[in-house]
């Protein structure tokens, strides 16, 4: 029983930065993987980050590597998705999802939020 709820999207230009945020509510989300995912016009749902249960690992995908940054706040009720140096591609709605259980490329992710959307100009 979790909600999960994004904030901090909008419109920017390429080269800015933006900060993500995931709230989530219910029950704890301490044990649970945390995951950002994003999806453009056209396009199937990418991953971009993860953090693993337990603290193991923070795992991004090549697209984003050395741009992307993702954390979870010490109440572990927030995580953030700091954006830099954004693109044009970067363009899409991004997602917070939650997996009980993680177990890499094949994780579930039992709880996904609304999405919030990301617009890079050129």
């Amino acid at each position: 029983q979790v909600q999960l709820v994004e904030s901090g999207g909008g419109l920017v230009q390429a080269g800015d930065s933006l900060r993500l945020s995931c709230a989530a509510s219910g029950r704890t989300v301490s044990s649970y993987a945390m995951g950002w995912f994003r999806q453009a016009p056209g396009k199937e749902r990418e991953f971009v980050a993860v953090f693993s249960r337990g603290g193991g690992g923070t795992y991004y995908a090549d697209s984003v590597k050395g741009r992307f940054t993702a954390s979870r706040d010490t109440t572990k009720s927030t995580v953030h998705l700091q954006m830099n140096s954004l693109k044009p591609e970067d363009t899409a709605v991004y997602y917070c999802a939650a997996a009980l259980i993680y177990s890499g490329l094949t994780t579930h992710y039992d709880y996904w939020g609304k999405g919030t959307q990301v617009t890079v100009s050129s």
